[in-house]
């Protein structure tokens, strides 16, 4: 699955001041990852605060952003959930023109079984007519998705092709790598994580600071993968400041504010997220000087 190698963003969804959708910031916002050399685009993530807009509104920015991209990035859609059969005939009746792939969060909340995960999955895979990226985030979920779950639903299913891990579990991560199918693919979901995770064996991220920093988060990325360490990680720690204010306040309220210091979009969130404070927004302006 060579297009979700490299680096993928999780696009915020921007906001007007009556927090309806600004998709002039969003059109802005799009043409910014193209221009920066982003590999591709993943929608409807955490990121884009999809557990606050309603259905309409997850339909009309889709087909907004397949219809600014024009084609000329992957584009990754979110679909996950803690209903399996609701999320099941979610897919069912998805139209998945301009679409590439599917990236599935494991299920939140219910805390089921490392068996009930792997069913979960496992009626997913059956029914979704892409490929499909597992995404495993326990800070969230309160749920781990452990190393054999991963590797079990690698090798059962040609269709889940990836997986973003985001656990910060060092060793269940190598543990993935290690044993993982070739052409299995790995990605970090762990902004701060991702150069030492390449250095392992993963081949990417699906990255928030990405949408911020798109030229240097994806030519870090880039040279990680090509083995130029020492450009990579200069461009790591170049980075590594932002890391801290992005995620103090909850995600994306860090990113949001660091688009509007850029001038990409304003930085409103939808409740319960509540927009950075200006601690936040003056430490990152510091350090975009």
């Amino acid at each position: 699955m060579e297009i979700i190698k490299g680096t993928g963003v999780a696009l915020i969804t921007p906001f007007n001041e009556d927090l309806s959708i600004d998709y002039i910031g969003l059109e802005k916002l799009i043409n910014y990852q193209i221009d920066g050399g982003i590999d591709y685009l993943v929608l409807m993530g955490t990121t884009g605060e999809s557990a606050v807009l309603s259905k309409q509104e997850k339909q009309a920015i889709i087909a907004f952003c397949i219809k600014i991209n024009n084609g000329i990035l992957p584009i990754v859609l979110g679909i996950g959930g803690n209903n399996t059969l609701a999320l099941i005939d979610e897919i069912k009746h998805t139209d998945f023109t301009g679409v590439d792939a599917v990236l599935s969060v494991s299920p939140c909340y219910n805390k089921p079984t490392q068996e009930g995960i792997y069913q979960h999955y496992k009626m997913i895979a059956q029914a979704c007519p892409l490929p499909i990226v597992l995404y495993n985030v326990p800070g969230r979920t309160a749920s781990n998705m452990e190393a054999e779950t991963t590797l079990r639903l690698a090798n059962e299913f040609k269709n889940i092709v990836a997986v973003k891990e985001a656990s910060g579990d060092m060793d269940q991560i190598m543990k993935i790598i290690k044993n993982k199918p070739s052409d299995f693919v790995v990605l970090s979901g762990d902004d701060g994580l991702t150069l030492p995770m390449i250095y392992m064996g993963a081949e990417g991220v699906i990255s928030v600071i990405g949408q911020s920093h798109p030229k240097g988060y994806s030519d870090m990325v880039s040279f990680g993968m090509s083995g130029n360490n020492n450009i990579a990680n200069q461009l790591h720690y170049k980075l590594y400041d932002f890391y801290g204010p992005f995620y103090a306040e909850g995600n994306p309220t860090g990113v949001k504010a660091c688009l509007e210091l850029l001038g990409i979009c304003k930085s409103f969130v939808r409740p319960p997220l509540i927009e950075a404070s200006d601690a936040i927004k003056n430490e990152i302006k510091s350090l975009l000087v």
